[in-house]
């Protein structure tokens, strides 16, 4: 999984719909045409000013110094007019005759529209409500701002401005907070359990927190002078300021938000809660299925994978059941780190192997390298195993995340899959490609579809098969379990949010058909209740992606070219899955037209 809610990181999903991607002809003068589609470019660019205007620490990413000292406004008044101008601008395109437009320009229409009507969705449903889940929230990703680049005065003096906004953030995020107290919109209580523990994380000694750690060293053109004034600024606003707000912070919550968290734990449960899920199935999938139907898919993958399974135990001639075999896997220490370090440096192994498979599998590579850190220690007990951070700006490079907490429950037999799916030729090579394309409007170069990203993540793990990884059985049963987990979240999400099933139910379910620790089952579990839909992505964008592979593989035969085929997946960037199949049909026939001409000549 790909990270989404650092603020550097401010990346757009799109909600789901169905898209019409071949325009109808036209017979007006090429003039109008013209003219619809600089309507058309019209609304994207105020659309993307809106974004803009809206997410400060994107806009300074992308080089506007005005915004460079601005946390994002929060207000009420904030949110109800940025809901009123994206509901102008969505009637607006709806007005526009996509007839006029090019093909090109209708997917862009379509993805914006889609875009759009997600913001207004999640107002709607009071998404604002909700500024944490149960593995962090606002005030873990808030603290990144420290970890931006500091070269000169101007950087500090706007890093210190954004120590001095964040009361009014804070007060603005615990405003929203008790709204959703007061509505019963609240994360559900047995997901918060430990939570404090992330706010707790961040409320040290002065100089040893991280907001301080700018103020610690300084570029050598510093006088001593400009050294000794920052510092004296940067710790009274640390000790001053900061750290009293997560004291505030923490009292609230263990005060008065935990205690009085709605104790249901489905998405239906919440007011208007059965739309709400069903909207966030279709946002997060992007296709027309019902919970019903996710479910009943996800009940036809896992017992697929579960004869898979069934074969890798027989091949290891393990003597017991499968119960006993998950047990073997998640007890014996032969397959666990003894150190973090074991752990980093045995996913950069791996990682570097996934490098060297690249040129065969594709034609495009990204330029952006990518590293590999442990997940930050203030949020890493409640948090997935491993996650891939991207960055906005081309001087910084994307980050593959590895939790190093709890080492007993991060078996390395997975570490292949899981690095794959993270690294390459995962989230870092599909978002830098998306991040690279510079013909594409900003709204969809730095946007993420989950369906597509999360769908291609764990195609990636599958790819390993082809490209010689996942030799040891062990790494390939791993395989298969994070295969099996994407599975079972088909079923377990719905399960919970649209039929009834108890917190138990899912985690007993989970861990009967993976080998995942009971650390990482729990963890996952309390996700999927935080983040409703969201686990639906990976497995209905995975299929949606074999599924077209396979029909490429039928119609060109011998001819068929992987890394072609690959490349004309990624070619547009981060789209929905019904856009994906139009286009991979245009490939097929662009293929065939190219062996026919090739032929003839």
């Amino acid at each position: 999984m790909r990270l989404l809610l650092l603020p550097a990181l401010f990346i757009f999903s799109i909600s789901g719909c169905q898209f019409n991607a071949t325009p109808q002809p036209s017979i007006d003068a090429p003039a109008t045409q013209a003219n619809t589609e600089q309507e058309l470019q019209t609304l994207i660019d105020k659309s993307w000013a809106l974004t803009l205007a809206d997410s400060p620490e994107l806009a300074a990413s992308l080089g506007n110094k005005d915004a460079a000292s601005k946390l994002t406004d929060l207000s009420p008044e904030s949110l109800a007019q940025k809901d009123l101008q994206t509901k102008t601008l969505l009637t607006q395109l709806a007005a526009l005759d996509r007839s006029k437009l090019s093909t090109a320009s209708v997917i862009n229409a379509d993805m914006l529209q889609a875009q759009l009507q997600n913001d207004v969705d999640l107002y709607h449903y009071h998404d604002h409500y909700l500024p944490i889940t149960a593995e962090s929230g606002f005030h873990a990703y808030i603290a990144s701002i420290a970890k931006s680049s500091f070269n000169n005065i101007d950087d500090y003096q706007q890093y210190i401005a954004k120590l001095e906004g964040m009361p009014r953030y804070f007060e603005q995020q615990t405003f929203w907070l008790k709204q959703g107290l007061a509505s019963g919109i609240t994360p559900a209580k047995v997901t918060l359990k430990g939570f404090e523990d992330s706010i707790s994380a961040f409320i040290v000694e002065p100089q040893k927190s991280g907001y301080f750690t700018p103020f610690t060293h300084y570029p050598d053109h510093f006088s001593a002078a400009q050294k000794t004034a920052l510092t004296q600024k940067g710790l009274e606003l640390v000790a001053n300021t900061v750290l009293p707000l997560y004291q505030q912070f923490y009292d609230f919550m263990t005060q008065e938000y935990i205690p009085n968290a709605r104790t249901e734990i489905a998405a239906s449960a919440l007011p208007n809660g059965s739309a709400f899920y069903q909207n966030r199935v279709n946002y997060y999938t992007t296709v027309n299925m019902s919970a019903e139907q996710v479910h009943k898919l996800g009940l036809e993958e896992v017992a697929r994978i579960r004869a898979e399974m069934e074969a890798i135990i027989q091949q290891v001639k393990f003597d017991g059941s499968f119960a006993d075999f998950l047990h073997f896997l998640r007890t014996d220490p032969q397959f666990y780190p003894k150190s973090a370090d074991e752990l980093l440096k045995e996913a950069a192994f791996i990682a570097k192997k996934a490098d060297a498979m690249l040129p065969k599998y594709f034609g495009q590579l990204p330029r952006t390298p990518y590293g590999i850190a442990p997940v930050p220690a203030e949020i890493a007990p409640k948090y997935t195993t491993g996650r891939y951070s991207g960055s906005n700006r081309d001087d910084e490079p994307g980050y593959y995340w590895v939790n190093t907490y709890a080492l007993d429950k991060r078996p390395l037999y997975e570490l292949e899959a899981l690095t794959l799916h993270e690294a390459v030729p995962g989230h870092h090579l599909q978002i830098s490609l998306n991040k690279e394309l510079a013909d594409l409007p900003n709204f969809r170069r730095y946007s993420y579809i989950s369906a597509f990203g999360e769908g291609w993540g764990l195609y990636s793990e599958y790819l390993g098969l082809e490209a010689g990884f996942y030799q040891d059985p062990y790494s390939n049963f791993g395989r298969l379990t994070y295969e099996m987990w994407r599975a079972a979240r088909l079923v377990v999400d719905t399960g919970m949010h649209a039929k009834g099933w108890s917190r138990q139910q899912a985690i007993d379910f989970m861990a009967s058909n993976t080998a995942l620790s009971m650390h990482n089952v729990t963890t996952e579990i309390d996700r999927y209740i935080s983040w409703p839909g969201q686990a639906l992505s990976y497995k209905i964008g995975e299929l949606t992606i074999k599924r077209l592979r396979a029909k490429a593989e039928a119609e060109l035969g011998a001819d068929f070219n992987l890394s072609a085929f690959h490349d004309a997946v990624l070619e547009n960037g981060s789209i929905p899955m019904s856009v994906l199949e139009q286009m991979i049909d245009q490939f097929i026939l662009q293929q065939q037209a190219l062996l026919s001409t090739n032929a003839q000549s």
